[in-house]
């Protein structure tokens, strides 16, 4: 075929595909073609227009919902920096309410997807702003459900979702055209709020709904992963996510999913001991800019059971000093570890402010007890008391919070295990609290003294201090 041949022939697939997927991104209209959505994802993104149309809005959106939808993320948050500045489009335009809000709803959905939840919910809000049809409206919400779900805000989330649900079921569509987003809003509550009965539903109309999409049914069996985890399946749940982690299935998954699964990996391995393990899962991840995932949070409770409090207060030093960008679902636990972590170095100050900030998010946003799982039970009411006693209207709260803390506080450890020490490390820990210098310790031991001040500086490391005298301290603070 002549290359002229070919160029039209693409020119109009192209074009097929924009219309229809444009047509469908909302309900009413059937659903969006797998093969159209695979040729706008691999189609370089659209040309700024002298001037915004119509047809250059619809064009954009069916290729950023497609790019979102396969998993052609690569170009991240530039993408949409090409077209808008914050919600607004850098060129003049001349568009009808409904195309310009389809075209914000599919920037919005595109911004869930690379992990900037709040932005994303910032042009699901601009999307509704201007929807005039029942459809639309639609979109609108189920973009604002998932952004809201993603940073934490999930009462702002179930109504949203519930405002979806109610048009859905007023306009009769038909069952499959349900938003994708919707659902996955729906599970993170469902999650946030430890309800495997409602991780089961969402499951199941994943499953059953579009039975032939590998997207969807990747995202079902995740949440299926993750009611083992709420329901304590441990041995169930991690099998199941080796499987979809490192199975064939992984090539047609969206990557906000695999992250997922990659934290829910690391919290199986924490809630059953294997801190290293946990760590050495998270050793690659890589965070996106609003912290949607949040690896340095997710690192941080291993750290802080192996009783590397400095490391921790060092790992997650960024996420606090750049908060006005940091999803509000990540940031809650981080607050709260760090709280623990400054208590256990001696500053009383900073460890009431960083508890105080998470009761006061988790308040607000009607927040879950998920960021207190796998805290140390009696550090974490201590804290709560010296807060409560200063702030008495955080004492429902925290009342509230305080009858399930045991439920999923961490299991208690004995010293040696909570800092990481390993046994050799044990038994000189407990010879440098005696007057012996390093040398008479090797002698006594029968080592090489290199190979004890080896030793030495591993468990310096693990303590967080520099120093014998700093060491001695910190063991016999931690009752060592």
């Amino acid at each position: 075929m002549p290359n002229t041949q070919r160029s039209i022939d693409a020119r109009a697939a192209f074009h097929a595909a924009v219309v229809t997927t444009a047509a469908r991104l909302a309900p009413g209209h059937g659903i969006p073609e797998q093969r159209h959505l695979a040729l706008l994802a691999e189609a370089p993104p659209p040309p700024l227009p002298r001037v915004w149309t119509d047809t250059a809005a619809l064009t954009l959106a069916a290729v950023l919902v497609s790019r979102a939808r396969r998993d052609a993320l690569s170009e991240g948050l530039s993408l949409i920096d090409r077209y808008f500045v914050d919600t607004r489009l850098t060129r003049e335009a001349t568009l009808s309410d409904d195309a310009r809000a389809h075209l914000l709803a599919a920037a919005g959905e595109y911004c869930c997807a690379i992990g900037w939840p709040q932005v994303g919910a910032q042009y699901g809000a601009e999307a509704l702003l201007f929807a005039d049809t029942d459809p639309v409206r639609y979109r609108a919400h189920a973009v604002l459900a998932l952004g809201h779900a993603l940073n934490g805000e999930y009462e702002s989330s179930e109504n949203d979702r519930a405002a979806a649900q109610a048009l859905f079921t007023d306009n009769a569509w038909p069952d499959d055209e349900i938003d994708y987003l919707v659902l996955l809003a729906e599970s993170l509550v469902a999650a946030a709020w430890m309800q495997p009965e409602r991780l089961v539903a969402v499951s199941t109309i994943l499953h059953e709904t579009r039975p032939d999409d590998p997207y969807w049914d990747y995202s079902a069996r995740a949440i299926d992963v993750m009611r083992g985890l709420v329901e304590r399946d441990y041995s169930g749940a991690l099998a199941a996510n080796w499987q979809l982690s490192y199975g064939s299935r992984r090539h047609r998954s969206h990557r906000m999913i695999r992250d997922f699964l990659t934290c829910i990996r690391s919290d199986i391995l924490v809630a059953r001991g294997e801190y290293a393990e946990a760590l050495a899962t998270l050793s690659t991840g890589q965070t996106p800019p609003g912290h949607g995932i949040c690896f340095p949070m997710q690192r941080s409770v291993a750290l802080l059971l192996l009783g590397r409090d400095r490391e921790l207060l060092a790992e997650t030093e960024a996420c606090v000093a750049d908060e006005t960008d940091h999803c509000l679902r990540t940031l809650t636990p981080t607050l709260l570890r760090r709280a623990i972590a400054f208590a256990r170095i001696g500053s009383a100050r900073r460890a009431a402010q960083s508890m105080e900030a998470a009761l006061l998010l988790i308040s607000r946003t009607g927040g879950s007890i998920t960021p207190f799982i796998m805290l140390p039970l009696g550090e974490t009411l201590a804290l709560f008391d010296e807060v409560v006693s200063a702030r008495p209207e955080l004492g429902p709260l925290v009342t509230g919070i305080r009858d399930f803390l045991p439920s999923v506080a961490a299991p208690s450890l004995n010293p040696a295990e909570a800092i990481g020490l390993t046994p050799t490390e044990r038994e000189l820990a407990v010879l440098l609290s005696s007057d012996r210098n390093l040398a008479d310790i090797a002698r006594e031991r029968g080592v090489s003294l290199n190979t004890v001040k080896s030793q030495v500086r591993s468990i310096y490391a693990k303590l967080g201090v520099s120093g014998r005298a700093e060491a001695v301290g910190e063991l016999l603070r931690r009752t060592f």
